[in-house]
């Protein structure tokens, strides 16, 4: 049975663990090439190509450091090097922003460089490798970026992340209005509680998993596969008339008072 993502070409931000690295998994699964993008983690992203390509699958690692000024440049200059070997070509099918921090402190601890930090990460190189990437998609592409439940229902624990995250969902707008010329879809997913490293302080202990189920309509903690499932659906084919919204998932997260 053919796979719909054959053929494609996908670059996974942050997909060296958790959620990144399930997405990075499936769109592998389903036919993708997949640039691997880490961090710091060079080994967690060797793990996940090493996996993908005994599944039968092809993916490559790039790194970058996307705290840092030039990051999309720096990023894209792996990305292109490696795919010019392969195909000839710099040109892509899918973006999937998924690269981002969640430092769990209060707006009453937050410094400076905690913020400066997060925007940078989750926010600025966001734009940038948007930008980059642009230049590189092919028509009827796909951009994909992970935002927040967070946005929609703020976490007191992690506010700067909080507010950090709604930028995502309205860039994803404005894109899907500026790249529908070409095709391009833009679209956002919003995890919920997923359980990750990220979330350790929340679902690593009971009262913590209590809790966050306690606020959605189904009952268990959220896997990485959940949101990668989603992720899937809006980089392949049938989602070609998905634009500009931000997909929740989360398992019926905050949806009544009750």
């Amino acid at each position: 049975m053919s796979k719909p993502l054959t053929g494609k070409i996908a670059v996974v931000t942050g997909g060296s663990r958790g959620i990144g690295r399930s997405i990075a998994e499936t769109l592998a699964a389903e036919g993708a090439l997949v640039a691997v993008h880490y961090g710091k983690s060079k080994a967690g992203a060797d793990e996940v190509v090493a996996k993908i390509k005994a599944a039968g699958g092809d993916a490559f690692t790039v790194g970058a450091d996307l705290s840092k000024k030039g990051a999309a440049q720096a990023l894209f200059a792996g990305v292109d090097q490696e795919l010019k070997q392969r195909t000839g070509d710099t040109k892509f099918d899918i973006l999937v922003n998924n690269a981002g921090i969640a430092p769990f402190v209060g707006f009453d601890e937050t410094t400076e460089d905690v913020l400066d930090e997060i925007y940078n990460v989750n926010v600025k190189s966001l734009f940038f490798v948007t930008q980059e990437a642009t230049k590189r998609l092919k028509d009827n592409g796909r951009i994909i970026s992970t935002s927040s439940i967070a946005s929609r229902l703020p976490l007191g624990a992690v506010a700067a992340y909080s507010m950090l995250k709604a930028p995502l969902d309205n860039l994803a707008k404005s894109l899907a209005v500026h790249l529908g010329g070409r095709g391009i879809t833009v679209n956002i997913v919003a995890p919920g509680v997923i359980e990750t490293d990220m979330a350790a302080d929340i679902v690593g202990n009971s009262d913590g998993r209590a809790f966050a189920e306690s606020k959605q309509a189904l009952k268990r903690i959220g896997q990485p596969s959940d949101v990668a499932d989603v992720v899937k659906f809006l980089a392949g084919p049938d989602s070609r008339w998905v634009t500009g919204q931000v997909v929740e998932v989360g398992g019926g997260s905050g949806l009544t008072f009750a």
